[in-house]
């Protein structure tokens, strides 16, 4: 768990805690409720790095390249 909270920490999630930390405190200051959950989804995004698929929720395998050596021949064309 505090690998994930200290950890990985680039603009994205900056960014996320930013917005999230200024929609609670316009909320509270506003007064309006709902406006609290949207900051607390932004702030805990931010804090437990996770977005919309959760975390590696779209990751794409890496395919494994074949590394058997084939030899490939070349033919030279001339056009006449």
């Amino acid at each position: 768990m505090k690998q994930i909270l200290f950890s990985n920490w680039h603009l994205m999630r900056f960014i996320r805690l930013g917005l999230g930390i200024a929609i609670i405190v316009q909320a509270i200051a506003n007064r309006d409720t709902l406006f609290i959950f949207l900051g607390t989804a932004f702030t805990a995004m931010a804090i437990f790095n996770y977005g919309c698929c959760g975390t590696s929720g779209c990751y794409a395998p890496i395919k494994k390249q074949d590394n058997t050596n084939t030899q490939i021949s070349y033919e030279e064309v001339v056009n006449k």
